[in-house]
C-alpha cells in the first residue's frame, strides 16, 4: 500500500501530467510500487556486488521512475548516485546512498 503522503503527490503529478483521471492513477499505482521496489532491488544487488557500472545503471533507472512518478527530490539522491558510480568515485559510500534510497522507497511504498 502506498504511503498516503506520497499518494496525492503521484496522483496530482500524473493527473496533470498525462491527464490521467484520477480512477485510473488509483488503478495505475500498485503497478509503479512494484516496479519502483523492483529497481530498488536492482541497485541494492548491483552495490552487493560492488559493480559501480551496474550501480550506475541501476540509479539511472531509479531515477527515471521517481521522474515518472513526479518525485524530483527522491530523483536528485538517485542522480548523484549515479554520476558517482559513473565516474568510479572511490570516495562515496555507496552503501550509505543506497541505504538511504531503501528508506525513502519504503516510505513510498510504505513497506516499512
Amino acid at each position: 500500500m502506498i504511503s498516503s503522503k506520497y499518494k496525492d503527490r503521484i496522483t496530482l503529478y500524473l493527473s496533470e501530467r498525462f491527464n490521467f483521471p484520477e480512477e485510473q492513477v488509483v488503478v495505475m499505482l500498485p503497478e509503479f510500487m512494484s516496479t519502483l521496489s523492483s529497481h530498488m532491488q536492482s541497485l541494492e544487488e548491483a552495490n552487493k556486488e560492488k559493480k559501480l557500472a551496474d550501480l550506475a545503471k541501476a540509479g539511472h533507472t531509479l531515477k527515471g521512475a521517481f521522474l515518472g512518478l513526479g518525485l524530483s527530490e527522491c530523483a536528485e539522491i538517485a542522480m548523484n548516485l549515479e554520476k558517482s558510480a559513473r565516474s568510479s568515485d572511490d570516495s562515496v559510500d555507496y552503501s550509505a546512498l543506497v541505504a538511504n534510497l531503501r528508506l525513502v522507497v519504503n516510505d513510498i511504498v510504505n513497506e516499512n
